[in-house]
């Protein structure tokens, strides 16, 4: 045979797109030539590939060797196609097993000597791959684990291009080489913190449990000591564990990123990305190969900005995009990636850059004009798009243990699935899972629009200037929240009350 054929994938952002690589070996003058839009570091496996198979005792032919990645108007970056393409070189001098080359994707990145080395995003191009309709998989040694993440493909862990071309029906003897290990970091899980550690906040705990029933973004806001982090950080756990699909994509946006993933976490992630970070490092970025951010990373989860007033406006501004599509869009010259972004976002601020304005007992020694300044880091159509608002005072108080009434984390995630349930049995025949995500034109006029008389206190407010448009649409989505938290069928009166209330962010 001349012709031989398999498969790789092409990842644009967590989507993957099956390529299928084919090479053509004619009667010409020695050439290795690779077509069909390779970016650099692809372009380069055609020496990586001759060296590699070269060193396993099996050279590519002295002719034209023409590869083709199809379909050719699709980008292709990375090196992950390097084992696809010597598989496709080695079989046009036939001996392969042409069925089995047709139904297997190969992923991975070829060393000098001919052993597989690992490449991120081995997640999200086998789930491409299943998605297919391809039903095995080869990867390298070190990926292996995470292949197998995806249910009903058969996995190849290989050490060396000797063990992928075996396992195509060839007969070459077996490479005494040690596997290349992984050099990405394996992040462990760590059990979410016990909310019932928080002590003296019952009210800024009840509007958490609030957020995480209605899945709304939250804003806090108090000295330094005042517990903004320590309810920031236990927000994952009292959220639902996530579904497969939703797990999945954690783990793939986890592998795109560089992590090692063995296990699917049913735990929401949590991004809390430093002050200093970058509007890149935030929303995703890079050259050539472009690498999810934070805001994608906390899909499914929560985004956790501490200090927010420290961070840089544009970074906070590129926030308001994402907040209201759900997705984040990364476009480089010649392609673009797509990336999800429904996430929670907690903000928490100091009321001043030295943090003690306006806290008793506290001498602020901050200029006014310096409070406007840091205050103003937070930009009117972010706070607009933040549905929960509320203030934090130093506990001045500890009781005793008789005395204290703390929510445990366990009592607070029943309550958030029971309320969640309630909604999700509200809104089956509509396209929207939770209450923040319900368009506010429903919420006015369709068929579970509020009575004028409860809306009243809403109506008010509106007339006066106190809210826009977009945040009487948010006030009616914690009214709902603080229905179904309650066991009500509708919002009434004290529940528009309490989230207007909310809304305005009056201290705990």
């Amino acid at each position: 045979m001349t012709i031989a054929r398999t498969w790789g994938v092409a990842l644009n952002g967590v989507n993957g797109s099956l390529v299928e690589v084919e090479a053509d070996l004619s009667s010409q003058l020695p050439e290795f030539r690779l077509i069909g839009l390779p970016d650099k570091a692809l372009g380069e496996a055609q020496l990586r590939v001759r060296n590699a198979t070269a060193n396993c005792g099996m050279p590519l032919p002295a002719r034209r060797l023409t590869v083709n990645l199809s379909p050719a108007s699709l980008p292709k970056h990375g090196s992950g196609f390097d084992v696809a393409i010597a598989v496709a070189a080695l079989a046009t001098a036939g001996g392969f097993d042409v069925a089995s080359l047709a139904s297997t994707v190969h992923v991975g990145e070829l060393g000098l000597d001919g052993r597989l080395r690992p490449v991120p995003g081995v997640l999200p191009a086998v789930l491409a791959a299943a998605r297919a309709g391809i039903r095995r998989v080869v990867v390298p040694y070190a990926n292996a684990d995470e292949a197998r993440l995806i249910e009903g493909v058969s996995v190849l862990g290989a050490i060396s291009l000797a063990d992928v071309v075996r396992a195509h029906g060839m007969d070459v003897p077996e490479l005494d080489l040690a596997p290349v290990p992984r050099t990405a970091s394996v992040v462990v899980a760590r059990p979410s913190p016990e909310l019932a550690d928080v002590v003296g906040q019952r009210e800024a705990v009840e509007a958490l449990v609030a957020a995480a029933a209605g899945g709304h973004h939250l804003l806090m806001s108090g000295p330094p000591g005042a517990g903004k982090t320590m309810l920031a950080e236990r927000l994952p756990g009292i959220l639902p564990p996530l579904d497969d699909a939703e797990a999945l994509q954690a783990a793939a946006l986890r592998s795109l990123s560089g992590e090692a993933v063995d296990v699917l976490s049913r735990t929401p992630p949590l991004e809390a990305p430093h002050h200093s970070a970058s509007v890149a490092a935030l929303v995703g970025g890079g050259s050539r190969i472009v690498r999810p951010g934070a805001i994608a990373r906390a899909s499914g989860g929560v985004l956790f900005l501490d200090e927010a007033g420290e961070f840089p406006a544009s970074v906070l501004d590129a926030l308001r995009l994402p907040l209201e599509k759900g997705e984040i869009t990364i476009h480089r010259s010649g392609f673009s990636a797509t990336f999800p972004a429904r996430f929670q976002l907690v903000l928490a601020t100091n009321p001043c850059p030295c943090g003690s304005h306006g806290v008793p007992g506290g001498s602020c020694t901050c200029a006014p004009q310096a409070i406007r300044r840091y205050v103003g880091r937070l930009s009117g159509p972010l706070v607009d798009r933040v549905d929960i608002r509320f203030g934090l005072l130093r506990v001045s108080r500890v009781s005793g243990p008789a005395e204290e009434e703390t929510v445990s984390t366990s009592t607070a995630r029943k309550r958030v699935a029971e309320a969640r349930d309630r909604a999700q049995r509200r809104l089956a025949a509509t396209p929207w899972r939770l209450n923040a995500q319900v368009s506010g034109a429903w919420l006015r006029q369709g068929p579970l629009a509020l009575p004028i008389e409860v809306r009243r206190p809403l109506d008010t407010a509106l007339q006066r200037g106190g809210l826009t448009l977009r945040g009487y649409d948010r006030t009616l989505r914690v009214a709902w929240t603080l229905a179904d938290l309650g066991g009500r069928d509708r919002p009434v009166v004290e529940d528009i009350g309490r989230a207007l209330v909310l809304r305005k962010g009056v201290p705990a």
